[in-house]
């Protein structure tokens, strides 16, 4: 039995791409329990980020995706907390557009195990959002964590630079809705849904296009 749990923050801010500037809220997902823990996706506000972690230890932060609304705080999280930025090499282009002069500091791939208190998150390769986005699956916690890959409702947008319509269906099909229906989904902006909830609509979202 994992002694983990998750925690939820919602940060807000903007998003910019494509000479666009949106205003967003984004989830930030931080998974631990008193003693450690990890945050998915450093969006906007590094002081919320760490007052949210508190004394605990962080072991590393988590890039789904590196669209500027998604790892904006993570450099000055990491400094205040010594905590290794992770994001897949495949989205290194996009981070350079928003941190030109700081690199991750060390990789995420398919398959890769990264463990906090005692639970497992397993690195799911899933681009077309961005070519580097992985979504994050928690077994022992029923959760994956899809940052904008997946959300109530359907896929993640791919109407800008570096996305993939095609490529964001195979992945969804591939990689999530083969994990178990009662699987919780924690999304990148919004409501939870389930993978139960969005496998009856896979055909839905490819007549539509979107």
């Amino acid at each position: 039995m994992t002694g983990a749990r998750i925690e939820h923050l919602v940060t807000s801010g903007t998003f910019s791409l494509d000479d666009g500037t949106w205003e967003v809220d984004n989830n930030v997902w931080i998974v631990g329990d008193d003693h450690e823990v990890m945050v998915i996706d450093a969006s906007h506000d590094a002081e919320a980020i760490a007052r949210a972690v508190g004394d605990r230890v962080l072991r590393a932060i988590v890039c789904t995706h590196a669209h500027d609304d998604h790892v904006g705080a993570a450099p000055e999280v990491a400094a205040r907390t010594g905590a290794p930025v992770l994001l897949h090499a495949d989205d290194h282009e996009l981070w350079k557009q928003t941190h030109p002069d700081r690199t991750p500091d060390g990789p995420l791939a398919h398959g890769h195990v990264l463990a906090v208190a005692g639970t497992e998150l397993v690195v799911l390769h899933t681009p077309g959002h961005t070519p580097g986005a992985v979504c994050l699956h928690a077994p022992a916690l029923g959760a994956v964590f899809t940052g904008d890959t997946l959300f109530q409702g359907g896929p993640g947008a791919t109407g800008r630079s570096f996305s993939d319509f095609p490529t964001i269906i195979r992945s969804i099909r591939g990689e999530l809705l083969t994990l178990p229906p009662e699987t919780i989904v924690h999304t990148g902006h919004g409501a939870d849904t389930s993978i139960g909830g969005e496998t009856p609509h896979l055909q839905d979202w490819i007549d539509r296009g979107h």
